[in-house]
């Protein structure tokens, strides 16, 4: 019976980027290319990475195997080993996943791409990949000829050496699955089943939206769009800057300690809708992307929703017993992103607004033991007063005497262990009063709150005499 398969292309698909800087690096390393590089070299391979592969770069690759002839195959297959160490570390999580993911339902994994054999077979068996169709270099007797033995792997090649790959492994490409970047790849896309556009170039992308082929990033969550490479997230972050907000004057403190790279779970106190526009300028200074898990109103809050969404957030229906949004962190997490939550859940309203001990919910405590990633703990002050909860929106009108925002992050707790799934009542007492030591000295006294005060902490149509219910 004939199976089906999952077949990959390789830069911009597997990997974010381009292989040819890690290989030629190797291939020098090796003494199979002079060490000079050529110029414009880099150049080429950045506007590779933004909008892909084309007709002309593509027919310098094929005349490449001319420029192969007599170097020892020894030689290069050695390179290709040294940077698959490379490059396998580059492969993202979720595309690891994806490939698990049809290895446990049975589908042969195929990796097809125009990168010389010798050179990236290495590669895929790394990853655990069946077959590898790729562009073979003619050689003799251990050396390199010039030219090229069957079919070069690019565009219409591609498709008929997996053609021919399919019908000598008794595969079925009906009801197999390909993955591609490239407009070029599309006749491959085509000949499946179960065509994926990845990461895909701007022509691919208006066809595979007319086809209505899933598009999908290996690099950020399910549902993210990108702009010629640019998650939306980090432009918003990049042009987004306190002046922006000339009724508010942020204060921020601790930045340093966000890990630059690498999974951390973020917690902070809630205050104020304003809290998630605080969060963002901060993680903006520090550069890091990051998945904001918050609850349903707020992702349908003016300024902070559509902020949140281009955060990547990951929207929590309070009350539903859904694991999926905890679930979403945790491959968030696996995937080597940055996530914040804001444990209280809700934004205090009347008294419990003025507590000075900050009440947590699980789900926090509950993350942070599940993956054991640092933890990384930010006070908040002073958002309420540029958005009360009892304003409809920010009160941008104040722009003569705007109030302070501080933010302070502090240095990454110790992580919990899986033990601490056993009293998640202590971890998230731990996790709140961290926070609370950020805070400035106001914030751990009582405080008995004017009337005034406690009717800023209720929604519009809301009051100690008869509140609304909680969202």
């Amino acid at each position: 019976m004939a199976r089906d398969a999952a077949i990959f292309d390789l830069d911009r698909t597997l990997l974010a980027g381009a292989s040819g800087p890690v290989i030629t690096q190797h291939l020098r390393l090796a003494g199979v290319l002079p060490e000079r590089s050529i110029p414009g070299e880099g150049a080429i391979y950045r506007i590779f990475d933004i909008v892909g592969e084309n007709r002309p770069t593509m027919m310098i690759t094929r005349q490449a195997a001319r420029a192969a002839a007599g170097w020892a195959v020894d030689d290069v297959r050695a390179a290709g080993e040294a940077a698959a160490e490379v490059l396998a570390d580059r492969v993202p999580h979720r595309a690891r996943t994806e490939i698990a993911r049809h290895r446990e339902e049975g589908r042969l994994l195929v990796l097809a791409t125009t990168t010389p054999h010798d050179l990236i077979e290495p590669l895929a068996r790394r990853l655990g990949i069946d077959a590898v169709v790729a562009t073979r270099y003619a050689a003799r007797e251990g050396t390199y000829t010039g030219g090229i033995e069957g079919e070069f792997v690019w565009g219409r090649g591609k498709e008929r050496a997996v053609r021919s790959w399919a019908a000598e492994s008794d595969v079925d490409l009906a009801r197999s699955h390909a993955y591609s970047d490239s407009w070029y790849d599309v006749p491959l896309l085509g000949t499946v089943g179960h065509p994926h556009a990845v990461n895909p170039d701007p022509r691919l992308l208006a066809y595979a939206a007319a086809r209505r082929w899933p598009i999908e990033h290996f690099d950020v969550p399910p549902g993210i769009p990108k702009l010629l490479g640019v998650e939306p997230q980090r432009a918003l972050l990049a042009l987004t800057r306190p002046e922006m907000f000339p009724y508010a004057r942020f204060r921020f403190e601790g930045v340093e300690h966000i890990p630059r790279t690498g999974p951390a779970l973020v917690v902070a106190n809630h205050r104020s809708y304003f809290d998630v526009v605080a969060l963002g300028l901060t993680f903006g200074r520090a550069g890091r992307a990051v998945r904001f898990l918050g609850k349903r109103e707020l992702f349908d809050v003016p300024v902070a929703g559509p902020l949140l969404r281009a955060l990547g957030g990951i929207q929590v229906d309070r009350g539903s017993g859904s694991a999926a949004p905890l679930q979403a962190a945790e491959a968030a997490l696996a995937a080597g992103d940055l996530v914040a939550i804001l444990p209280q859940g809700t934004i205090p309203r009347g008294p419990a607004f003025f507590d000075p001990e900050l009440q947590g919910r699980h789900g926090a405590a509950r993350l942070a033991a599940t993956t054991g990633v640092p933890v990384v703990p930010v006070g908040l002050w002073g958002t309420e007063r540029v958005w009360p909860r009892s304003s409809r929106v920010p009160e941008a009108w104040n722009v003569l005497h705007p109030p302070t925002v501080s933010v302070t992050v502090g240095a990454a707790l110790d992580p919990l262990p899986p033990e601490a799934l056993q009293d998640l009542d202590g971890a998230t007492r731990s996790m709140m009063a961290a926070i609370v030591d950020l805070l400035p000295d106001e914030a751990r006294q009582r405080h008995e709150p004017t009337a005034e005060e406690l009717a800023r902490t209720y929604p519009p149509g809301a009051g100690p005499a008869g509140d609304a219910p909680e969202g």
